[in-house]
């Protein structure tokens, strides 16, 4: 039985998958290689660049589109080598003979290949090898070099300009193209190289690209057609709410979907599977969450970028409702990385980073807030919110300067304390749907309860900040959580004011009020 793929290159044989060659434009790849061209392939992590790229080398070498010679090696292993060029050649020299003679049946280039010696020369010793590649056949030779922005420094710039310099005996003495792919377009690369003293820019290191290619997420209808190989292949349904729970929780990022699917389809999201149950929208919501938790892998590695500055320029605005202060290079890192959306207005990729970013921030408060979702729980088994954000009130007081001052991200201090608070509580039973807008000084909170017998209460909570006049943010307040409250569906509001005014005193901060705005009953809470 095929599964959900989440590990690794796809296999079509083990793993449901959109074939890769699909995912891009394969008519432009085929012109660019066939019109001698260096190019650039580049997505975040786990998007599916090395399945593509496996797939193109084997189209290449088929002779159904030419008569070509292509390789893939990944250049990864040179990493651990650093700045020490001599080492780094040696390991992807290795790669590079290995599958010249794994993919080709080269022996010959693959031994010469093994047998140079990296420490002579080392900076010509990949163009040599390539060069002997080329002029081993007729055929023209097509390079596929995958992880290239894993290295760094020193052997960073020996690689790419090594490739530069041998472009002009293309193709007879050079591979006739080569694809370089990572995570971020090769314009972007700073590279601190010890030897230059200084950052070399990758464009000026490699310009002899003609293209930069962005390998996209799956669209709408990609994700409908992969759940709907599994039911194909077992029987087993997914409902239309689920599906396109799914769509709108990752907007169709590939692991996020495999991983989700994954989890709800053979993981059993913590229970026995029903064999012929169709998977449904809380199944979606329980596999969200186990993700979540677990921190994968993926999840992981890009909430640990959270801790860059470049990233935090970027994110920080978006999570207070501040405005941006960030660098256009700050928002391409940040667009690279996959964390935020690539078209405007500004947005955190998918709902499920978007759930990532507070928790990661605030885990550590997490862990000291002592807080039962027992506490707020009425006997009919709803959601007594009132009490809850009484108690919030109480526990921002007494916590929330020491922990803004030694939080990172300091602008958004405030809505992060009340989201970490909420999720101790909420997110054992229920769940809060989140929605940050760029310049708008607030965050839209939706908490969703199951209140039991199929019912499920949905409360409005909108954070605004203060900062001069009490009377326009309380009036902007009261229409931005009215408009909220009929978009989610709910006639339960709460509008909470952070009081950011230097020398405003605690009684003067916290407040409980009951306002009507547009015929909705809104309760306003200050802090």
């Amino acid at each position: 039985m095929r599964d959900f793929n989440t590990s690794g290159p796809v296999r079509p044989e083990e793993h449901y998958c959109i074939p890769a060659l699909d995912r891009i434009d394969l008519q432009e790849v085929l012109a660019l290689i066939g019109r001698r061209r260096y190019f650039i392939l580049h997505a975040p992590r786990q998007t599916g660049k090395t399945s593509t790229l496996l797939a193109l080398r084997d189209l290449l070498n088929s002779g159904s589109v030419g008569d070509y010679r292509c390789v893939y090696v990944n250049v990864e292993p040179g990493q651990s080598a650093r700045e020490d060029v001599a080492q780094a050649m040696g390991a992807i020299l290795d790669g590079l003979a290995k599958q010249l003679r794994r993919t080709l049946g080269d022996s010959e280039t693959a031994v010469l290949a093994e047998s140079m010696d990296t420490s002579v020369r080392s900076h010509s010793v990949l163009g040599r090898a390539l060069t002997s590649w080329a002029e081993n056949d007729a055929a023209p030779a097509v390079l596929l070099i995958d992880e290239i922005d894993s290295l760094v420094g020193d052997t960073l710039i020996s690689v790419l300009r090594q490739l530069r310099a041998g472009y002009s005996d293309r193709p007879e003495g050079f591979p006739q193209s080569v694809v370089l792919s990572g995570v971020r377009d090769v314009r972007d690369y700073r590279i601190r190289a010890s030897s230059e003293k200084d950052l070399v820019a990758g464009g000026s290191a490699f310009n002899i690209k003609a293209k930069s290619l962005r390998l996209g997420d799956f669209d709408r209808d990609e994700v409908t057609t992969l759940l709907g190989q599994h039911t194909a292949a077992t029987g087993q349904e997914f409902a239309p709410q689920a599906v396109a729970a799914v769509w709108e929780q990752t907007r169709g990022q590939p692991w996020l979907v495999n991983a989700l699917a994954q989890e709800m389809c053979f993981e059993y999201v913590g229970r026995p599977r029903t064999i012929g149950r169709p998977v449904n929208i809380d199944d979606v919501f329980e596999a969200r969450e186990t993700l979540i938790r677990r921190r994968e892998t993926h999840i992981d590695q890009l909430a640990d970028k959270l801790q860059e500055p470049r990233v935090r320029r970027v994110i920080e605005p978006l999570l207070s409702g501040g405005t941006a202060n960030h660098a256009a290079r700050d928002l391409e890192y940040a667009r690279d990385l996959g964390l935020v959306a690539l078209d405007s207005p500004l947005r955190i990729a998918n709902p499920i980073y978007t759930e990532v970013v507070p928790r990661e921030l605030t885990s550590v408060l997490q862990d000291d807030i002592r807080q039962e979702a027992a506490w707020y729980v009425r006997r009919d088994g709803g959601l007594d919110m009132n009490r809850l954000l009484t108690a919030f009130q109480e526990f921002f007081r007494e916590n929330s300067e020491h922990w803004i001052q030694r939080a990172q991200y300091t602008e958004a201090g405030p809505q992060l304390v009340l989201q970490a608070f909420l999720h101790r509580v909420v997110n054992a039973t229920g769940r809060i749907e989140r929605e940050y807008a760029l310049g708008s000084r607030r965050v839209d909170l939706l908490v969703v309860w199951p209140a039991g017998q199929g019912r499920q209460e949905r409360f409005v909570v909108e954070c605004k900040l203060l900062r001069s006049g009490r009377g326009r943010t309380m009036e902007k307040g009261l229409e931005q959580t009215a408009a909220y409250m009929d978009l989610s569906g709910t006639d339960k509001g709460h509008l909470i004011i952070f009081d950011m005014r230097e020398g405003s005193s605690w009684d003067e901060r916290v407040f409980r009020e009951e306002h009507t705005h547009d015929g909705k009953r809104i309760t306003v809470w200050g802090a």
